[in-house]
């Protein structure tokens, strides 16, 4: 009896092993580069951080200091992300915080951390699917909104308004695109990331001549006078609700920084993978902490931080100072940015399925592998069609709730890997 516990303990425990040769071997078409992995990686973090969260936060959280907010998040986001570099240099395989805890901790700690982010990749893939439906449908005077809540209606409260055909259609459209290769998918990531940057750049550029200091020291006085506006305003300052609004920003900030775990998950599709997922996770961190504090600074200086509209962060604020036309360069800029998010949370997720197949903790036939297009058709087809049910069925603000608990437990997971493999 004790032999059998003992025995299935050690089932439970066992650890990967890797030969220094496997590390090499994949199926998977090895064709990325450093610039491409940081280019995804850009484009799976910069999306509704830029675009929603920034203002959000701002107005209703910290006030001006969301500066500073966006600093300890990125501090935070460097940490983690110094811990999967590391990971990436010493295991570059396909399945990021699964693998590495496989390897250092053990099989049941890997299976459930597996599970996790396949949960994490999937929701993430619908709450994007619906926030791109959405921000499309706000453009055209939510035509979409209102045919689909004629016609297909769901009743159910525990699911969305009604049916969203087209956040669905977005998935199987991004998930056809990534069974045809991973080389065709970056491509097009780099292209819509690119557009995506130079908006940001022209957003900075134009909101620093409309720029006033007086918006970072505004007084009480003047707060008390201002009309049309709701809820809580703060006191006024740099720090209109104090150390403890900062805190809780930063807090709200760590998940514009969600997105750099993609690079991970890309390990046997990398062309010498011990130097590009590090140099690229680090690079990725830099771009979006300068473009996150950059888009703080140009807001809080162009509106009153109590003035800014959390639902339209930039489009409001362009049209507040008087540059209402750049507002379509802002919806070209925040289409894109959200495409390439949706795209970095629907590329990890068969990579991961495909890692535990492998593995043979679950059905190994999920980890076929297409002979002329080198990727792993069936997770991909698998992992798209689940992420578009999700998106039909469930609203935004239900979904980016389920998903908020496995993206921590991952990043702590791996940052207690470390020390293991230590």
């Amino acid at each position: 009896m004790t032999s059998t516990v003992y025995r299935f303990y050690d089932n439970l425990t066992r650890k990967k092993t890797y030969a220094t040769d496997e590390l090499h071997v994949s199926e998977l078409k090895r064709c990325l580069t450093v610039f491409d992995l940081t280019i995804l990686g850009i484009g799976s973090t910069l999306g509704t951080g830029t675009y929603i969260l920034t203002g959000q936060v701002a107005h209703e959280t910290a006030g001006p200091s969301v500066i500073l907010s966006f600093l300890i998040a990125a501090i935070a986001s460097v940490l983690a992300g110094l811990c999967y570099a590391e990971f990436g240099a010493r295991a570059p395989r396909a399945g990021s915080a699964y693998t590495y805890t496989y390897v250092s901790v053990g099989e049941i700690m890997a299976f459930i951390i597996g599970w996790n982010m396949i949960l994490e990749y999937v929701i993430g893939a619908a709450s994007t699917s619906r926030a791109l439906s959405g921000y499309f449908d706000s453009l055209i005077g939510f035509q979409m909104k209102t045919f689909f809540i004629k016609y297909l209606p769901l009743h159910a409260g525990t699911f969305a308004e009604y049916a969203d055909l087209f956040a669905m259609s977005l998935c199987l459209l991004v998930t056809v695109l990534l069974v045809i290769g991973i080389k065709e998918s970056a491509l097009l990531n780099n292209v819509f990331t690119g557009i995506n940057l130079i908006v940001i750049a022209i957003v900075v550029i134009a909101g620093l001549t409309k720029a006033h200091l007086h918006n970072w020291d505004i007084s009480p006085a003047e707060i008390k006078n201002t009309t049309n506006t709701t809820g809580t305003i703060g006191s006024g300052g740099f720090f209109p609700f104090g150390i403890e609004g900062t805190l809780a920003g930063a807090a709200t900030c760590f998940y514009a920084f969600v997105g750099f775990d993609l690079v991970a998950t890309t390990g046997e599709e990398t062309k010498n993978p011990q130097r590009a997922i590090p140099m690229s996770i680090c690079f990725t961190l830099l771009v979006c902490s300068i473009v996150y504090c950059s888009v703080s600074i140009v807001i809080t200086l162009m509106v009153p931080y109590y003035l800014i509209n959390p639902d339209a962060v930039l489009p409001e604020a362009f049209q507040y100072v008087n540059l209402s036309a750049l507002k379509y360069v802002v919806g070209v800029g925040a289409l894109t940015g959200i495409f390439t998010s949706l795209l970095g949370t629907l590329l990890p997720l068969p990579r991961v399925l495909y890692a535990i197949a492998s593995d043979g903790l679950i059905f190994r036939f999920i980890a076929w592998i297409h002979p002329r297009l080198q990727t792993p058709m069936i997770a991909t087809i698998l992992g798209g069609i689940v992420s578009a049910i999700m998106a039909l069925i469930f609203d935004l603000k239900k979904l980016v709730e389920m998903m908020s608990i496995g993206t921590l437990l991952a990043y702590s997971l791996v940052s207690i890997s470390v020390l293991f493999l230590r």
